[in-house]
């Protein structure tokens, strides 16, 4: 399953409820299936919305008095015209049994403050950005990795995305292969990322969890680079808890510190948003 919507707002939904105060309510403008259990979609983006590429923002549905709101990291860089989202879906879940379904001219509602850890400025400078993700935690690096400031501050970008399926990589596959024809980073990106796929259900060239793989050295092997070092590198982690808590594990006792806005330090972890 791979499919993309076009611009046609006739099928729209009407609003069965108003918009509540003080969020913002945008445009379903593209949405796009990959499989069974994701899909990402892009909306129109408010003139007064400022967020730095890696942050989350809350969405909802306006499908109720009282709507739900999730935590989502925003997909597009921060000079985007529109913002885009990278989603699981979940049958019985509050938000994405029904955020699975709109279409092109539905309406989303979204919180006006954007945060998160996973941005460029919580960590100090060093040679080599590692992003390590699993399912749809590869979103916000989707931001980053097409954000300029990324490339100015790292010499290299290494993206690792671990999902169950072959076919749930196609996101991160696609993301990587665009980037040298993106009109504002495209001759930033020359050789300087490196995607890292792994499965851990269906049968791949790489099988395991990350932490397996960087702990055997076949990560190492496999991409042809010196081992992790928390004087030439830094990390960036989003994804299932399990892997929040094994690579954090991992980077601590490596030598890597926790940072954040207020102290950069040589790694972080996204904690409100689990892919």
């Amino acid at each position: 399953m791979n499919t993309t919507s076009a611009l046609n707002t006739a099928g729209a939904l009407p609003l069965q409820f108003p918009i509540p105060a003080n969020v913002y309510a945008e445009t379903v403008v593209s949405v796009k299936h990959y499989t069974d259990r994701l899909f990402s979609f892009r909306i129109t983006r408010p003139q007064s919305l400022r967020f730095r590429s890696g942050e989350f923002v809350m969405i909802g549905l306006p499908n109720a008095e009282k709507p739900v709101f999730r935590a989502y990291s925003i997909a597009s860089p921060a000079w985007d015209d529109e913002l885009e989202f990278f989603s699981i879906k979940v049958p019985d879940g509050p938000l994405t049994s029904q955020l699975q379904k709109i279409e092109i001219g539905d309406t989303v509602i979204m919180r006006q403050k954007s945060t998160g850890t996973l941005v460029v400025d919580a960590l100090t400078p060093a040679k080599r950005l590692f992003m390590i993700s699993t399912g749809t935690g590869i979103a916000p690096f989707a931001s980053l990795l097409r954000d300029p400031d990324t490339y100015e501050k790292f010499e290299q970008v290494v993206l690792t995305h671990t999902c169950r399926d072959n076919a749930e990589l196609t996101y991160g596959q696609e993301l990587v292969a665009e980037l040298e024809n993106d009109p504002l980073i495209g001759e930033l990106t020359g050789g300087r990322v490196s995607l890292y796929n792994s499965t851990t259900r269906e049968s791949s060239e790489r099988m395991g969890r990350i932490t397996a793989l960087i702990g055997s050295g076949k990560f190492y092997a496999d991409l042809g680079i010196d081992k992790l070092d928390p004087e030439t590198d830094r990390i960036m982690i989003c994804g299932s808890m399990h892997m929040l808590r094994d690579v954090k594990e991992l980077a601590e006792s490596l030598g890597f510190q926790e940072g954040s806005l207020h102290h950069p330090a040589s790694f972080v972890v996204e904690r409100a948003f689990v892919g």
